[in-house]
Formats: structure tokens, sequence, C-alpha cells
């Protein structure tokens, strides 16, 4: 079944300032800029009002109407990014084996690299590169956290998959070896 038209309309604060040439969008803010290409869409877009972005689709099935609702997700997610930014926690988990974690940043590129030791007593050093615009520190506050923040909901989601993932257990029962670094808490990094 064909939809003859779907809207959907974003809400655009004052302190943010958008702009859209060729369905690439750029979002500033205070926290920063972020670009995200959605040329691979067919979604058009116009200015209904100012704050007010409106985005539709003519004759589309029900797999474009979902890409609509995406695609207001994303500059939705966008938005709070250069407002508020994003910060994810992660606990390291071990029941005999302390993993050791070293925080470095490349100088070349300005990218923030972690290592993992001890790993299940493992000799291997995990070392993951994090995403662009991804700052990772040690918590103070709590023992075994680390805080991965940034203004890009997916750059900083994707480098605590990262983590996560690198530090699965292999070759052993999972229900027994719970061992691995976890996200423990999602949030925004300026809190209202």
């Amino acid at each position: 079944m064909r939809y003859i038209h779907s809207e959907e309309t974003i809400e655009v604060p004052e302190s943010v300032k958008i702009s859209i040439k060729s369905r690439l969008v750029t979002v500033e803010g205070p926290r920063g800029k972020l670009t995200k290409n959605l040329s691979h869409i067919a979604v058009n877009f116009s200015v209904i009002k100012k704050g007010v972005v409106g985005l539709e689709i003519h004759h589309g099935n029900r797999k474009n109407v979902a890409a609509l609702r995406t695609v207001r997700t994303l500059i939705n997610n966008m938005i709070i990014g250069v407002t508020k930014g994003f910060r994810y926690k992660m606990r390291y988990v071990y029941a005999h084996f302390p993993i050791n974690v070293n925080l470095e940043v490349n100088q070349e590129t300005g990218n923030h690299i972690v290592e993992i030791r001890n790993f299940v007593g493992e000799k291997l050093v995990r070392t993951i590169v994090m995403q662009p615009g991804v700052q990772v520190e040690a918590s103070k506050a709590q023992k075994d956290e680390l805080i991965l923040e940034g203004n890009s909901l997916e750059a900083v989601s994707q480098s605590a998959a990262d983590i996560q993932q690198i530090c699965k257990v292999r070759n052993k029962d999972i229900r027994k070896f719970l061992d691995g670094v976890y996200v423990s808490e999602k949030g925004n990094v300026e809190e209202e």
C-alpha cells in the first residue's frame, strides 16, 4: 500500500542553527557542530516557519514512511548532542582477575585509545580506538568505571559497543564467566 503524503516536523531550539543542503544536514549549537549525510534517503526537507523544519515523502510505501521517522530521530539526536551532549558510563565486572584499563590519546589523530589488560587473566592487550569526537576518562567518584562523552550519539554508543564486544569471554560458559566491561548508565553531559 502506498501512502500519498507523509510528513513529520522537527522543533529546533533557538540556540541551535540547522542547515540542509542537498540532504547534507549540518547542526550547530553551543557544544559544537555535527553533520550527517542523508542523500541515500528520498526525503524532502522544508522550513515551515522559524524554528520548525518539515520532512515529507510523497507516494512512499511502509518502509519509506519508517525511514521518514528515522530521519526525524537522527536529526533530533543531533540537536540534543549539540545542546546537551551524550554520556555513557561503563563498569568493569570481574570475579577473580582484576581488569586493568589504560587511557591514552593518539597524538596524530587526537582520538582517545583504551587499552584493556589482564582480562580473565589473559596476556593479550586489547586496544580500542574511540570514534572521532569521543572523550574517555576514568571516573573519580566510582572505582572501576569509564565515562565516555561526546556530541554524536552514534559515535559515543559505537565506542561503548566496541569496548563491550572486545571483552567477550570465549570458549567458556558465559553464564558462569560474567567478566566484561558493560554500559551501566546512559545520559546527557549537561543535565537540566
